[in-house]
């Protein structure tokens, strides 16, 4: 049965069919960007890596999970628990065999279990976002000792495994409180001789999905952003052993819980703040969401093949380029020549429709081209 685990408190994961880590744990059944120093060119396109023979090493802070990884053990991590809500869902688990999702420790979220939604007998009207799966906690429970019902929250589970099975991602977010709320994410490298075998030389080109939750702080709501997802990684410069990467998320368009399309809104309200707008595009002429732009910077990917890299977005309007919203984002690469990359992206910035600010929290799977 394939499952997706994080432990929040104390990291404590449950195995996978045929597949164990060695690590004592068993895992799982045409853009602008910001230039902060190093030898990159005036394109910025340049970002880097160490020499051919030295493998790349990060100075960035991972987020919680394996103590002590290695390129071919699993590696698992999660968010931290903040004063906001964030990383309070706990053994977050994925059940193969009825399409359901378990998620701990999360109040007024029914039984743990949550169902697939976009079915006969779901309240969520989405049960796919791209290749993505979509899952919905129960909209009530029964007081065992009365019979009352008793209403919950609608918490939405977002869960992504690559076509591989080798590395998977899972959010939970919900929208029912005034500010971001409680949820988690998770994602992971399945372990095994052979787990990752990094390149030490070359260039490689990524593309492959996003999807995301936002929640506000100063509004409740939940909404649903889509995207293509694209990375480059140079794996011979920066010197010094830093790879060089960047990573961007286009084409995004805005959805309310039932699926209902909000781009237009969403961009007319950015217009009505902003004169002189230049609305992004997509190749169809469609307004779309601005991109999520990288942050090119030397020691943002280690050996073990973990990325952490911060992103923005950014609008250019009468009186020049305002910067949205900005973040980070945590990868993880997997396969005999870093074939693919999955990994988690938390940016926060305002919303143009209201005086709330909004959290945005997305997955994506990238394969090498």
């Amino acid at each position: 049965m394939a499952r997706i685990v994080a432990m929040i408190l104390a990291l404590a994961l449950l195995g996978a069919c045929g597949s164990t880590g060695n690590d004592g744990s068993n895992p799982l059944d045409e853009d602008e960007q910001e230039d902060t120093g190093g030898d990159t060119g005036g394109d910025g396109s340049d970002d880097g890596s160490g020499d051919p023979t030295t493998p790349i090493e990060s100075d960035r802070e991972l987020p919680p999970g394996t103590a002590q990884p290695t390129p071919n053990n699993s590696i698992v991590r999660y968010e931290a628990q903040d004063d906001n809500g964030g990383g309070y869902a706990r053994n977050i688990r994925y059940n193969s065999d009825d399409d359901t999702f378990e998620v701990d420790n999360l109040a007024f979220d029914g039984d743990n279990v949550y169902q697939r939604g976009g079915q006969p007998s779901s309240q969520n009207d989405v049960g796919s976002l791209g290749p993505f799966a979509v899952y919905e906690s129960d909209v009530n429970s029964v007081d065992p000792v009365t019979g009352t019902v008793v209403d919950n929250l609608a918490y939405r589970a977002i869960y992504g495994v690559s076509t591989s099975g080798q590395t998977e991602f899972a959010i939970v977010r919900t929208g029912d409180y005034a500010g971001y709320g409680f949820g988690g994410f998770v994602y992971q490298r399945n372990g095994g001789d052979g787990a990752l075998i990094l390149p030490t030389e070359g260039d490689a080109a990524y593309s492959g999905d996003y999807a995301g939750i936002r929640v506000f702080d100063g509004a409740a709501g939940l909404e649903y952003v889509t995207g293509d997802a694209t990375m480059q990684i140079d794996f011979k410069d920066f010197n010094e052993s830093r790879s060089g990467v960047q990573f961007f998320v286009r084409n995004r368009r805005l959805y309310d819980i039932n699926g209902a399309d909000l781009t237009d809104e969403y961009i007319a309200a950015l217009q009505a703040d902003n004169p002189g707008l230049d609305v992004p595009r997509d190749g169809a002429g469609n307004a779309v969401l601005p991109n999520v732009l990288p942050v090119v910077e030397p020691g943002v990917a280690d050996a073990n093949g973990e990325i952490v890299q911060s992103v923005f977005t950014r609008i250019q309007t009468a009186d020049g380029p305002q910067e949205l919203s900005e973040g980070q984002y945590y990868a993880i690469m997997s396969g005999e020549n870093a074939e693919e990359i999955t990994g988690v992206l938390v940016v926060e910035g305002d919303d143009p429709r209201s005086n709330a600010t909004f959290q945005e929290t997305g997955g994506f799977i990238v394969y090498r081209q």
